[in-house]
């Protein structure tokens, strides 16, 4: 084989990777607005209703402790005693445990019970939600390999606090921390494990491009756990938390440990609700 046909061969299969790749990016991201615009996403959350100890009334009509825009006058009641929550519909009572799928249903809405720190509260959930109906799409940095990385990982537990949006903090487990290069500096992201068992490592950073081009408060990533102590970075599937899309999510923010000397001009671009 000649050297111009050796080189022709060569630039036909980088064609073929990179094409590879541009379409996995975009099936993740027609994958990601769909989930993100689905009748229980993010964007069908217009509500968040705290509860006080005691009985906790809800319905359509203004003299309810929780208004609600769908549903009878008088639909039921919440009632939190000393950690436990109970719901009355119809008559039926039911117990109902924080951020799980236990659902009220009212109408066209759904009620859920979630806990942040010692508050419980009521996540409302409408199909036909504003922030649905509004919805125009997320913008994005073009998709660049450049931007997918593979970092060396090293395993060194330890708990990490990590600030909400309600000024709580929780302790969550950290397991180690990758190191990578990009723009000629060594950078480390510090992941957590949402649950215990977690089959992702969840991290949550900023960069320069924070407050900017992106979204204020940070954005998500996720990589599959270390294998021969590596994980794949790839930043082009960064995206905005709940919080970009819904004022009622209650979302963690980045530690200090993941604020980032550089711009990150990859994934998704702040989306403003």
């Amino acid at each position: 084989m000649s050297l111009r046909m050796s080189i022709v061969l060569l630039a036909a299969v980088a064609a073929v990777a990179v094409s590879a790749y541009q379409s996995e990016i975009a099936e993740w991201r027609r994958a990601r607005e769909t989930a993100l615009n689905a009748d229980g996403g993010w964007l069908s959350v217009s509500g968040l209703f705290w509860l006080h100890e005691g009985a906790n009334r809800f319905g359509k009509d203004p003299s309810n402790d929780i208004v609600l825009p769908d549903g009878a006058a008088h639909a039921g009641l919440f009632e939190l005693h000393q950690g436990k929550v109970t719901a009355t519909v119809d008559g039926r009572t039911q117990q109902v445990a924080p951020d799980s799928a236990d659902v009220v249903k009212v109408g066209r809405l759904n009620l859920f019970l979630i806990k942040r720190g010692d508050k419980f509260g009521i996540r409302l959930k409408d199909p036909d939600s504003e922030y649905r109906r509004e919805f125009h799409g997320i913008e994005y940095f073009p998709a660049n390999e450049r931007y997918r990385v593979t970092a060396r990982f090293v395993a060194e537990r330890r708990t990490i606090p990590i600030l909400n949006i309600l000024g709580q903090t929780e302790a969550s487990e950290c397991p180690g921390y990758a190191v990578f290069r990009l723009q000629g500096q060594e950078l480390r992201l510090y992941p957590i494990l949402e649950e215990p068992g977690a089959k992702e490592l969840f991290y949550i950073f900023r960069d320069q491009t924070t407050g900017k081009e992106t979204y204020g408060a940070g954005r998500f990533l996720y990589s599959d756990l270390p294998k021969d102590g590596q994980v794949t970075l790839d930043f082009n599937k960064a995206y905005n938390p709940p919080c970009a899309f819904t004022p009622y999510a209650t979302c963690p923010l980045p530690p200090k440990e993941n604020h980032l000397a550089v711009r990150i001009e990859a994934g998704e671009k702040k989306y403003g609700h």
